[in-house]
């Protein structure tokens, strides 16, 4: 049986590949994501602003228009193009720690006056390129080089867990995702594309977590890595789409 291929978008063809760690979600978010823009002939009208760390490896993977903003403010600074060009399709793309930790003011208040954006958020349950430290969405239990016997709630806090967050707030969009599996990733690209149809109608904010392993940081392979996602993580984070708002 020949292998099976994958489309690669245009967006990313004919650059070097991402950088990001084999068997790590970032690759698989990255084409689902620009997949969905040219599907929506979007190309040449989208813009991304991508955090610094992990996140940041798609950046030089695709040809679209893309900046970086300071660790924990993508959303902000896409706020502020967006204000200025309401015409573009306009998404951040950060993971877990810089959203939930040092940015996580600007996830709350961008949803408290509903900007007509769409933030995309990799949660793979710890500080990535920095080390594999605990983030705010870290396990209970969960090692990391700054947790190294587990987290605990009574140390440490519980994990945040976004839709618990955003629970009664008026925006737009709200869905979780994952990479594990096909069927999941089918789930998660039909996820961003209603986020980014939500934007483009002007219904205000969208918010879209994706699940991803981080084999390099948990210590595992790729293959162990997504049974434990599918084992633990998925079942403190359920995939599924959690709020779905009509227009501003």
């Amino acid at each position: 049986m020949a292998a099976k291929t994958f489309n690669i978008p245009t967006l990313m063809q004919g650059l070097p590949p991402h950088t990001a760690c084999q068997g790590c979600g970032h690759g698989i978010a990255g084409r689902i994501i620009y997949e969905v823009i040219e599907e929506m002939g979007m190309s040449s009208n989208c813009v991304a602003f991508h955090d610094l760390a992990c996140g940041a490896n798609m950046l030089f993977a695709q040809k679209g228009n893309g900046f970086s903003g300071a660790h924990g403010r993508a959303i902000p600074t896409a706020t502020g193009f967006k204000r200025t060009r309401p015409d573009m399709l306009v998404f951040s793309y950060a993971g877990d720690g810089a959203t939930y930790s040092i940015g996580m003011q600007h996830t709350i208040h961008t949803a408290l006056r509903n900007e007509n954006i769409t933030a995309i958020v990799v949660n793979n349950t710890n500080f990535g390129m920095t080390g594999g430290q605990m983030s705010p969405a870290t396990l209970i239990g969960q090692k990391t080089t700054s947790s190294p016997k587990g987290r605990t709630a009574e140390l440490n806090g519980n994990p945040i867990d976004i839709t618990e967050v955003y629970s009664g707030m008026k925006i737009a969009y709200l869905a979780r995702g994952s990479v594990d599996s096909v069927a999941n990733i089918n789930k998660t690209k039909a996820y961003i594309r209603k986020a980014f149809e939500k934007q483009m109608a002007g219904c205000g904010f969208s918010f879209v977590e994706i699940m991803a392993p981080c084999p390099t940081n948990w210590g595992m392979t790729a293959l162990g890595s997504i049974k434990r996602m599918q084992d633990e993580v998925l079942k403190l984070y359920p995939v599924g789409e959690y709020i779905d708002g009509g227009a501003k």
